[in-house]
C-alpha cells in the first residue's frame, strides 16, 4: 500500500524490487533483460519499462539504448522535456492499470 493507502502499482511494485536488487550490485553491472524482468514479474514489458523509468529518474538506473539497463551510481540526470514526456507517460500507464483494476473488479461483481 501507499501512503494515500492505494494498492501500489504494478510499475511501482517492479521498481520497488529492483530498488531491493540494486541494492547488493554494483554501479555498472547490467540488469537482467526486459523480457527476463517481464517473465519473473509477470506483467507486461511496458509496466516494466516504466518500472525502470522510475529508477532511471531516481539515478538507480541507466539505459544503454539496446544494449541494456545497467546499475547507476545515484547521480540524477538533468531533466529535459523528453524525461517529463516519459514520466507523464508513466503516469497515465498506472492510472490506465488501476482504471482496468476498478472496471474488472466492476464487471465481476466485487463493486
Amino acid at each position: 500500500m501507499t501512503a494515500t493507502g492505494l494498492p501500489k502499482t504494478k510499475a511501482e511494485q517492479v521498481a520497488d524490487a529492483l530498488r531491493e536488487d540494486i541494492k547488493t550490485m554494483e554501479p555498472g553491472q547490467q540488469l537482467p533483460s526486459q523480457k527476463d524482468l517481464a517473465d519473473r514479474f509477470g506483467f507486461a514489458g511496458q509496466t516494466i519499462q516504466n518500472g525502470l523509468n522510475k529508477l532511471k529518474a531516481e539515478g538507480l538506473v541507466i539505459s544503454a539504448g539496446n544494449l541494456g539497463n545497467f546499475v547507476g551510481d545515484g547521480t540524477v540526470p538533468p531533466a529535459d522535456v523528453r524525461d517529463d514526456i516519459k514520466e507523464i507517460r508513466s503516469q497515465i500507464q498506472m492510472l490506465s492499470e488501476r482504471l482496468e483494476a476498478l472496471e474488472n473488479r466492476s464487471h465481476s461483481g466485487g463493486a
